[in-house]
């Protein structure tokens, strides 16, 4: 997750990072098309991924067996509600939802980065301000308006034309809703991280660390698309 103010020697590892979220698409992409059986299996093994990244850090991060087994109850359930969830979605809607996640980071990035500020949660996640957050809320609702009307023209065909404002309005908070649990879900990441003594979740991703690090915060978009569409289980 973004939402950064600027940081001294940020850009060092960009090319690497650059590289890897690349090659991340192209797989991702490729999933995609090929559909299923494909796609539900690299749906399967990034939850597998991201469940044991997850159970790692809660063994780092607690002592006590009885905390040690509510949090990875929890952490599964909350990790693979959202894997069952996207398995049932058609390849548009996840295109939609893994779209908004792309959209809050990416817009979250640059405000943070250009605007600054005060933080939201410094002692959790000192990198996050309340910039990136409305940026998060603006790269989000610009994805959603743009995904429904090119979405709207295929059903409705060409004569499809603009939002009317109540629309705009119910956009822009389903955007600013999402926005807010993804950079949830990234802090509850976050402190969790903290608690472990770690910076990153694993260093399988190069320049990303691991994939709950890159999934963090669309875990808890997923679940929310999840009841939006009434995604049976």
């Amino acid at each position: 997750m973004a939402g950064e103010a600027p940081a001294k020697g940020k850009n060092v590892d960009l090319p690497i990072r650059l590289l890897s979220a690349a090659v991340m698409l192209a797989v991702a992409v490729a999933a995609l098309m090929a559909g299923d059986p494909w796609l539900d299996l690299f749906i399967a093994a990034v939850v597998i991924a991201t469940l044991v990244e997850f159970i790692l850090l809660v063994l780092k991060a607690t002592a006590s067996p009885v905390a040690r087994f509510v949090a990875i109850a929890a952490g599964t359930a909350y990790i693979v509600l959202a894997g069952l969830i996207l398995v049932q979605l058609q390849p548009g809607m996840i295109v939609g939802v893994v779209g908004t996640v792309i959209a809050v980071d990416t817009f979250a990035y640059f405000f943070g980065r250009t605007l600054g500020g005060p933080k939201i949660a410094p002692s959790i996640s000192p990198s996050k301000t309340w910039a990136g957050l409305l940026g998060g809320v603006v790269g989000a609702s610009a994805w959603l308006a743009t995904f429904i009307y090119f979405a709207a023209r295929q059903i409705s065909g060409p004569t499809t034309m603009g939002f009317e404002m109540g629309e705009i309005g119910t956009i822009v908070a389903i955007g600013a809703l999402l926005a807010v649990a993804a950079q949830a879900g990234d802090f509850l990441e976050s402190w969790l991280k903290r608690k472990a003594g770690v910076k990153d979740s694993s260093n399988l991703i190069p320049g990303h660390g691991g994939f709950f690090d890159r999934t963090d915060g669309m875990i808890p978009v997923v679940l929310i698309a999840g009841a939006f569409l009434g995604a049976s289980l």
